[in-house]
């Protein structure tokens, strides 16, 4: 079902999953997904699968994205979207059907380190679970690029914007030339009908690249204990490093899980099988022994 709720002073738009059956409150799970998505993509597929497993599960547009409101439109606003997940699971423990003791996040690509975040300095969340995750941390991105001048020219695109000029975009995903996410891989998804949504729209602000390469999601795994943690990762990833989740693994403490699926996209993680069925089994199992 349909469910709007308001944080910030910004109305949310959700999807809220319920098992068939009536066998009383049942855990539940917030989701968060990938950069521009919205929740009939990725995390929606995933909330049905977990669903039918048991979980009352709830998928949202963030802040700026898909249904939901928020200025400027489709900006990725880090801080934004942790406000979001407090307010989803203030949700979820007011509804009857949930178990609020029993609250999981769960976060697929950029979604896993704002879940991985989120989930550490939260206490109703009692379990974290990321599946090709993106854990983003500035020391990181500061390895693989020219840091200052992306910052310089970034920082350029919002100066014009401070003064009264427009807010600037580019594509989110383009076989070819600038996008937010160039490439083939990324296009293969979102810009053909595998990722086909009335709400999900080719562009991003520009500003929210600066976004990406300065928000520290790593940091949640050195503050997540005890909690348990899975990690589900592709041994192949382009667009989510296994390295990078190799880290986050390595700096959570037990309990926890690292599963490599033989994957050899990022994308294949999105939608197609086996692998959403092997993440989902995962994260299913790991749930229902610590949630």
């Amino acid at each position: 079902m349909r469910i709007d709720f308001d944080v910030d002073e910004v109305t949310l738009v959700g999807e809220l999953r319920v098992p068939e059956d009536d066998e009383g409150p049942r855990p539940g799970l917030v989701l968060t997904g990938p950069f521009t998505g919205v929740r009939d993509q990725v995390t929606g597929l995933y909330a049905e699968r977990l669903t039918r497993l048991g979980y009352v599960t709830l998928a949202f547009d963030h802040r700026t994205w898909g249904e939901s409101g928020g200025s400027p439109r489709r900006h990725e606003d880090p801080q934004g979207k942790l406000h979001d997940l407090r307010a989803a699971v203030s949700v979820l423990r007011s509804r009857p059907e949930v178990d609020g003791e029993r609250i999981g996040a769960v976060g697929i690509c950029l979604g896993a380190g704002y879940a991985l975040k989120f989930a550490a300095f939260e206490p109703r969340v009692k379990v974290f679970a990321g599946i090709a995750g993106a854990y983003n941390n500035p020391y990181t991105m500061r390895s693989g690029m020219d840091y200052q001048a992306a910052l310089a020219g970034l920082g350029e695109t919002l100066e014009r914007q401070d003064l009264g000029g427009p807010v600037e975009y580019l594509p989110a995903v383009a076989e070819e030339g600038e996008a937010a996410m160039p490439g083939d891989e990324p296009y293969a998804y979102y810009g053909t009908e595998r990722g086909a949504s009335p709400h999900w729209v080719n562009e991003v602000t520009r500003a929210s690249l600066r976004e990406l390469i300065t928000v520290d999601n790593m940091m949640g795994a050195d503050f997540l204990s005890p909690k348990p943690a899975l990690i589900v990762h592709g041994v192949v990833d382009r667009f989510c490093s296994p390295e990078g989740a190799e880290e986050a693994y390595r700096r959570l403490d037990e309990p926890k899980r690292l599963v490599w699926l033989d994957a050899k996209r990022h994308i294949d993680l999105y939608d197609q099988e086996p692998y959403v069925t092997q993440a989902v089994e995962a994260t299913a199992a790991f749930l229902d022994a610590h949630l």
